[in-house]
């Protein structure tokens, strides 16, 4: 019993110096899957939050663990998505100059190489339309919401 008390720690050590750095986690999450007996021990090391219990073994039981884990995973998404918009608007409280938003000033950005961070709007609805005057041969590009889309104006020649 002591072997595998000692093999629990050991365990346990190395998956500390492997997933923390400086007192924190550098993984977003971490599945433990294994006998019940190992699992639930090594779970009672306090290094692992969440514990879901499988009824299989082999790969029908890991696909279990993943399906039983999810809610717990989508919590640590959550959480990294409100750290980066935390992170935006500081930029902007701070007047850093080191942000845009909208269409136009984030394709403008992204052209001249200077977006570290991109945060998309995944309902974002908005239509990019090519206009093209024959008797010039200039190209304008808009980008125009439904709402916008209504106004006939964008679509004819300004004489």
């Amino acid at each position: 019993m002591e072997k595998r008390h000692n093999y629990v720690r050991k365990v346990a050590e190395v998956a500390t110096q492997l997933f923390i750095t400086n007192d924190k986690p550098n993984i977003a999450g971490l599945i433990l899957a294994g006998s019940a007996d190992f699992k639930t021990e090594l779970s009672q090391s306090d290094m692992f939050d969440p514990l879901v219990d499988v009824s299989y073994g082999g790969e029908n039981g890991f696909n279990q663990a993943i399906e039983l884990a999810a809610e717990s995973l989508q919590n640590v998404k959550f959480i990294q998505e409100k750290k980066l918009i935390g992170r935006y608007f500081d930029e902007i409280s701070q007047d850093t100059g080191k942000y845009c938003f909208g269409v136009e000033d984030t394709l403008r950005g992204l052209e001249l190489g200077a977006v570290e961070t991109l945060i998309c709007w995944e309902n974002l609805d908005i239509q990019r339309y090519v206009l093209k005057n024959h008797t010039t041969g200039t190209e304008t590009v808009l980008h125009l919401t439904p709402e916008q889309e209504k106004d006939k104006s964008h679509f004819t020649d300004k004489e």
